[in-house]
């Protein structure tokens, strides 16, 4: 099954679909072996890995191989970023048909005026809403497969207010998106708002230090939402990670034994070394 259509297999089920933030194919297999049924691409985690902040400097064709690569070496679902289309409506053809091309099974295209930056930082500028909603039917028009979920993220909670956001997800869903993303809500009120007020499927993104509560995954799929990423729960983690064991090495000149007992065998296990030795093998043999 392609990984769209497992997707909208997933949507179509009780439970709520939750896709922890990937940067890279380490971050996705860790994502799929812990038992996860989607995986997100961040756009920020894809900037950080490449040295820049989440300001929209990535190009489509950066965030598109990335994008997939990840989608290469998992068998869920990918949900990705997209930006902003990264362009006008002729751009936003070209985005969806390479992104879909990679096996992608999602992707959220927003409202923000480019460059963009990441959604809970200050100083947004949206566009207008009819240039937005002709990126979203252009985005509906170039799918090849119907089963290609698009997402239209709208930012104008931060710029506008939350009443025009609420609009303007509504218009994108008129206009054929599939999920509706309210990005940056500020209190609960409002997150338990979006589900109520907006006419089709909802998307949450959870950020903690950001401008949106925290809250339990239970309670955010019993207020109505789908679909919950959370971007930057392993970046976090990593970085944090990394700065403990330097901090050590630094202080002791010792490397810190591996927690868990692994080996280096195993650590590679874990990304096919198995599945590749024995096609080796196959061929030795023959």
């Amino acid at each position: 099954m392609k990984a769209a259509a497992r997707l909208r297999e997933l949507l179509a089920q009780p439970d709520m679909v939750v896709a922890p933030g990937s940067y890279d194919a380490i971050t996705a297999r860790l994502i799929e072996q812990a038992g996860f049924a989607a995986v997100y691409m961040t756009g920020a985690g894809t900037s950080a890995a490449r040295g820049y902040p989440d300001f929209g400097l990535l190009t489509m064709t950066e965030m598109v191989e990335n994008a997939g690569v990840i989608a290469r070496c998992v068998s869920i679902p990918l949900i990705a970023d997209a930006d902003t289309g990264y362009g006008n409506e002729l751009n936003v053809t070209r985005t969806v048909r390479e992104y879909e091309a990679r096996n992608v099974a999602a992707i959220h295209i927003e409202d923000q005026v480019s460059p963009k930056r990441c959604g809970h930082l200050d100083g947004k500028e949206v566009i207008d809403r009819g240039a937005y909603i002709a990126k979203i039917r252009a985005a509906v028009a170039a799918r090849e497969s119907p089963d290609f979920v698009i997402i239209a993220r709208t930012d104008a909670r931060a710029v506008v207010s939350f009443d025009e956001a609420v609009d303007r997800a509504n218009a994108a869903l008129d206009a054929g998106a599939d999920i509706a993303f309210v990005e940056a809500v500020q209190t609960i009120e409002e997150i338990e708002a979006v589900p109520k007020r907006v006419h089709g499927a909802c998307m949450l993104n959870v950020v903690p230090g950001g401008k949106t509560p925290l809250l339990n995954l239970h309670d955010i799929q019993q207020m109505g939402y789908r679909l919950t990423i959370l971007p930057g729960i392993l970046l976090r983690a990593t970085i944090e990670a990394c700065d403990k064991t330097l901090k050590a090495l630094k202080d002791t000149n010792m490397p810190a034994p591996a927690n868990s007992g692994a080996t280096v065998s195993d650590t590679f296990r874990r990304f096919g070394a198995d599945e590749w030795n024995d096609l080796r093998k196959r061929f030795q043999d023959a």
